[in-house]
């Protein structure tokens, strides 16, 4: 059978204590604690900063101790992705530009877990300003050759990528396509459940129309708590997928106090069929999550 993990983006949220994480767990232990619920977290902070090795070699150390069907994926680094000044200017071809270490600095980080089997895909996320054009496919084309030893998933969010076209040539380029859930703004991209690669790839960011593009507190954009039925048409989609593909990895973003957790372990229970092993704190705090719990 095709292999399914969920899972979420990130774990060092200062605001999961006590939620997630149980009170006064040391912020060293949160990775260790995350993966006796899930078998999959997509790296965050990767897009920020590049993965140090000997940081990336102790995660994969962490986690094998606790759980050996871990698997991390990770957010190609936003050098790659993003325009520097991306608040000013739209993302394109033009206006990415990173820099001469940005390359080397990447594949040693992203090295580090794949030479230990545990990196799962690499995600090349771009921003909604980042529209089809000749020259902006280009750009992820050569994008792909630069990092085509890592199972690649693209992300985008502008509705002009949606095409037959782009399905047959990121199957041609063995690249997975990311299918998203987010708020259905201007020419946003909805909800797919497509497969150009061995490997699927569902993202969900909530649906915060109101706080979608706030500038004053990001976080705030992921303030969003999926129901029960409203995840149900993804577990559909996610099924749809997993039966074109070898695995599918599924990630919540929703990561505002603790709901991505929630939302990922309902997602898990509901593709597996039965209750799920979750944080007793995150039980207590969000009564949604009681029917799918073992706890």
């Amino acid at each position: 059978m095709t292999e399914i993990k969920t899972g979420v983006a990130g774990w060092s949220y200062d605001d999961w204590n006590e939620i997630v994480y149980p009170s006064g767990l040391p912020a060293s232990k949160r990775l260790e604690y995350l993966a006796q619920f899930f078998d999959l977290i997509e790296i965050n902070s990767s897009f920020y900063g590049h993965i140090r090795p000997a940081v990336g070699k102790k995660w994969c150390q962490t986690v094998a101790a606790v759980n050996p069907n871990f698997i991390f994926t990770a957010k190609l680094n936003r050098a790659f992705t993003h325009s520097p000044m991306a608040v000013e200017e739209p993302t394109s071809a033009k206006t990415i530009r990173p820099g001469p270490t940005d390359e080397q600095d990447a594949k040693a980080g992203l090295d580090s877990l794949a030479e230990r089997g545990r990196l799962g895909a690499v995600l090349i996320q771009f921003p909604i300003s980042f529209k089809r054009d000749d020259e902006n496919q280009a750009y992820v084309g050569r994008l792909v050759s630069q990092f085509r030893r890592y199972p690649l998933i693209l992300e985008v969010r502008h509705a002009s990528w949606n095409s037959e076209e782009v399905l047959s040539w990121l199957a041609e380029l063995g690249v997975g396509l990311c299918n998203i859930d987010q708020p259905l703004i201007g020419r946003a991209i909805r909800p797919g459940a497509q497969a150009t690669s061995a490997i699927g790839y569902v993202r969900l960011h909530g649906r915060n129309y109101r706080q979608w593009f706030a500038e004053t507190n990001v976080r705030d954009r992921y303030n969003f708590l999926y129901s029960p039925k409203e995840l149900e048409p993804w577990r559909e989609r996610i099924q749809q997928i997993a039966e074109k593909t070898d695995k599918t990895f599924v990630v919540a973003n929703n990561h505002n106090l603790g709901k991505a957790a929630v939302n990922a372990l309902e997602l898990a229970a509901m593709l597996e069929g039965h209750k799920v092993k979750a944080p007793p704190s995150l039980v207590s705090r969000y009564a949604d999550l009681k029917p799918f719990s073992l706890s």
